[in-house]
């Protein structure tokens, strides 16, 4: 039996992603920070799949409970042979309006939870016969100034997490565990994004080359991929799905 942990799996893209990969004779590990019901509906469609799921709602800035979370996700294998860091949020305070904190829980949810998870599960990886890795990164710590937007906590963070997956990709390839990133473009979310205004969603689609916001299942698909025995050989990289974005 294979077993997952995904963080940030209630809705978008980590949603789209239990949607894509449940199946019998996979252990799922599913987390979300407040989304509950959000997670319970994900969780009831991957039982309906066939997997064995368990969940978990919490604070990935928090140790304790990153260690509960991977007891959770060793519950029915003894170990862990994938994983995929969904979890992280946009912040859209400038410079002169976040604050020190600001910066460094964004860091900790989406770079300093994967560094420790890493550290606590990196043997399991090792032992695996499937190992896999997947971080999800962003477009904003690279199309700087979009629309005026910039995200500033947020790019840290992501940049962060790009440069601790290819470190990692380095170490673990002896192994022939994969470790890649995938950095998604602007996507359509699950109700109103807290970020931008409808106006400002509709000038950026004007500026995408495929005219379209990214859905998750986009994302899903190639985060699936990069999961199977197909993607055997493809580690180290930051593979950006943005519709062109990255053109402009």
């Amino acid at each position: 039996m294979k077993s997952i942990l995904i963080t940030g799996a209630a809705s978008g893209i980590g949603a789209a992603i239990v949607k894509k990969i449940a199946s019998q004779n996979m252990y799922l590990t599913l987390t979300t920070k407040s989304n509950n019901k959000g997670l319970e509906e994900v969780v009831e469609y991957a039982k309906q799949k066939g997997s064995i799921v368990s969940f978990l709602s919490g604070d990935l800035s928090n140790k304790e409970f990153i260690k509960h979370l991977i007891i959770l996700a060793r519950k029915h294998t003894g170990s862990i042979d994938q994983f995929v860091s969904n979890a992280g949020y946009a912040e859209k305070k400038k410079f002169g309006e976040f604050t020190c904190s600001d910066l460094i829980k964004s860091i900790e949810t989406m770079a300093l939870s994967f560094s420790e998870i890493i550290n606590i599960c990196i043997d399991d990886f090792k032992k695996s016969s499937c190992g896999r890795i997947v971080s999800v990164s962003s477009f904003v710590n690279k199309n700087i100034g979009l629309n005026n937007n910039i995200f500033p906590t947020t790019a840290a963070a992501k940049s962060a997490l790009e440069a601790l997956t290819k470190t990692l990709a380095f170490q673990l390839a002896e192994y022939q565990v994969t470790v890649n990133s995938v950095s998604p473009g602007y996507t359509k979310k699950d109700g109103k994004h807290s970020a931008l205004t409808d106006q400002e969603w509709e000038e950026i689609i004007k500026k995408i080359p495929l005219n379209r916001l990214a859905q998750p299942q986009d994302s899903a698909n190639l985060i699936s991929f990069l999961l199977s025995d197909e993607a055997s050989y493809i580690t180290g990289q930051i593979i950006k799905i943005d519709g062109g974005l990255s053109l402009i």
